[in-house]
């Protein structure tokens, strides 16, 4: 080894030198541990910071997770609501709890959903309204027509209900009507047999008095005879050929027969006779002509019944007063709410008065 390399061999200027050195790169080596030291603490608390705001931001993401999922709950339950009872008010609130949603897909589907409620809701009205529409006016079958399409659209599983009761209405208005309308065919064919039977007793009255008055002609007709026979047998009676003068005319007889006096005021009883005669019998031809025309008067009964029963009458002047009365009271409120649980029946009667 070389004798310089020894520090033992150095000179006194030499050993503080080395010292120096020494004392330096021993400082330098301090100072490089230190520095590790302190670089490895810093980023221990780099990592530390950067775990604490890792936890922090995962805790603020599971708290707006569970959140979202309670205002997704809320809305559901909400929406619920407004379909089973779809007042303004609860869609209302269903409507503003949607708002606090922040997912764009669930958001859409609860919106969609309010919107099928809104629609629901309008044709649940146009079935009521057209129904009751119908009620009003049983006979009207585009009124039916109308009612019907429009409960057919009546498809939520929501509206099952009401479309089953609104069919039930419309099922007991028909019925009332076509039953209406059958007994008005009925009354219509009624009233022509009544008129054809009228007609035909009127023509077979007429056709006796016509007889009557034949017969009644014929008897005057025999009746003169038998006066101009009686007149001609009493003239001959009396003598003087006085019978053809006298049916001429009484003057002529006073003055054909101027001979004989007696024979001329016995033919003037007989003519007088004769007048009588005549006069009476045409008097009693006409009387029983009269007798042969029955008088009457023709009523209407309008009536509605309760399982058979009739609960509603009222006697009319006039088949249209007696029909009227039977649809305004067939489609009463209260006969409605009793063709529910009970039987209705209804009609017209024929009275003679």
């Amino acid at each position: 080894m070389n004798k310089n390399l020894n520090p033992l061999n150095w000179t006194k200027k030499q050993q503080i030198i080395g010292g120096v050195v020494a004392i330096v790169l021993i400082g330098g080596a301090t100072t490089g541990i230190v520095n590790h030291a302190n670089h490895q603490a810093k980023e221990r608390k780099i990592e530390a910071l950067k775990n604490k705001k890792i936890k922090l931001c995962n805790a603020r993401a599971e708290k707006a997770r569970k959140l979202e999922k309670s205002n997704e709950a809320d809305s559901k339950k909400l929406l619920d609501i407004a379909e089973k009872t779809p007042t303004d008010k609860n869609i209302k609130l269903a409507e503003d709890s949607i708002l606090k949603v922040k997912n764009a897909e669930v958001k859409k589907a609860f919106d969609n959903q309010v919107v099928g409620i809104k629609n629901r809701v309008k044709l649940e009205i146009e079935a009521k309204t057209t129904v009751s529409n119908y009620q009003k006016d049983a006979m009207n079958q585009d009124k039916y027509k109308t009612a019907h399409q429009a409960v057919n659209k009546l498809t939520s599983s929501y509206s099952k209900g009401l479309k089953d009761t609104l069919n039930k209405q419309l099922a007991t208005s028909k019925k009332q009507a076509d039953d209406a309308t059958k007994a008005q065919q009925a009354k219509s064919a009624s009233d022509s047999k009544t008129k054809v039977t009228n007609t035909n007793k009127e023509q077979s009255d007429s056709t006796g008095s016509t007889t009557n008055n034949s017969n009644n002609a014929n008897t005057g007709t025999d009746s003169q005879s038998t006066v101009n026979n009686d007149v001609a047998s009493g003239s001959n009676s009396y003598g003087g050929g006085s019978q053809n003068n006298y049916l001429q005319g009484g003057s002529n007889t006073s003055q054909n027969n101027s001979n004989s006096g007696s024979s001329n005021q016995g033919q003037g009883n007989n003519g007088q006779s004769n007048s009588n005669s005549n006069t009476n019998t045409g008097g009693n031809s006409s009387n029983g002509g009269n007798s042969g025309q029955p008088t009457h008067t023709t009523k209407y009964l309008g009536w509605v019944s309760v399982d058979g029963v009739r609960k509603y009458t009222k006697m009319c002047d006039t088949v249209a007063e007696a029909q009227s009365y039977v649809d305004s009271t067939v489609n009463s409120a209260e006969v409605i709410n009793l063709g529910f649980d009970h039987s209705i029946g209804y009609g017209l009667d024929t009275v003679e008065v």
